[in-house]
């Protein structure tokens, strides 16, 4: 069976916790860099498990204080992992992507700093540039790219539930299942010219553009995938109106 992303093992770690009793309501979580250590992550992993938790109501941020347990867990949304081992669940979860995507494009070619104008830059060439093995690499592996548009955007609402939803995409879902070899070279310049639209009309404080170039972008992740869906007898089509 498939090892279960990082993200997910550290958040079901927390929550097991919380639901014994070893962090107790209102205890504070340890801090990021406490977890980081404690479980052997990066931040971003830590980030999305923390995210998780929050939208399962388990804690609660505290301005200038930290992360708490909810004295009172409340029903909310979240995605099960079972729920996502197949490709057609995951075209849906990046449908739910796009429309989230797209505004934080706007918002951060609006809002965003020269600082992070020029992380986001330096994040697509380090992505970009490193696909030594595209049959081993994840489809989603501009997802850091993706994260730093979102913390551009100033809204730690859409950063949250990026990091959410981009943390349930399947991990078994390669690149290589997805390009044919003879195509590799294409397909990542291909992606990278959508990457360099976006990152430029960021730069230019371009909103509509920026979401205009983001829509494209992740339209057209999405035809690549329903494409194989379709190669793989997947997908349904759905009846016009």
């Amino acid at each position: 069976m498939p090892r279960k992303p990082l993200s997910t093992q550290v958040f079901e770690a927390l929550r097991e916790r919380i639901r014994a009793g070893v962090i107790a309501p209102g205890a504070q979580l340890p801090t990021e860099a406490e977890l980081c250590q404690s479980f052997d992550v990066s931040r971003t992993v830590v980030r999305e498990a923390v995210a998780r938790l929050r939208s399962e109501g388990l804690v609660v941020p505290r301005q200038g204080k930290g992360v708490f347990v909810s004295e009172a867990p409340r029903e909310s949304f979240n995605l099960p992992d079972d729920g996502l081992s197949t490709l057609p669940q995951t075209l849906a979860l990046l449908e739910l992507r796009l429309g989230v995507e797209v505004e934080a494009a706007g918002l951060c070619a609006a809002r965003r700093s020269e600082e992070e104008a020029r992380a986001i830059r330096a994040e697509m060439e380090r992505a970009d540039a490193h696909h030594p093995d595209a049959g081993a690499m994840q489809v989603h592996y501009d997802r850091d790219f993706h994260l730093a548009i979102a913390r551009g955007a100033h809204n730690a609402h859409l950063a949250e539930f990026l990091a959410y939803i981009t943390g349930q995409i399947d991990s078994r879902l390669r690149l290589g299942h997805v390009v044919d070899e003879g195509l590799r070279a294409a397909y990542f310049e291909r992606v990278h010219a959508e990457h360099l639209a976006i990152v430029e009309a960021i730069e230019r404080r371009q909103p509509d553009r920026a979401r205009r170039a983001m829509r494209h972008h992740l339209t057209e992740s999405l035809e690549r995938l329903r494409a194989l869906a379709r190669a793989r007898g997947l997908v349904t089509p759905v009846a016009a109106g």
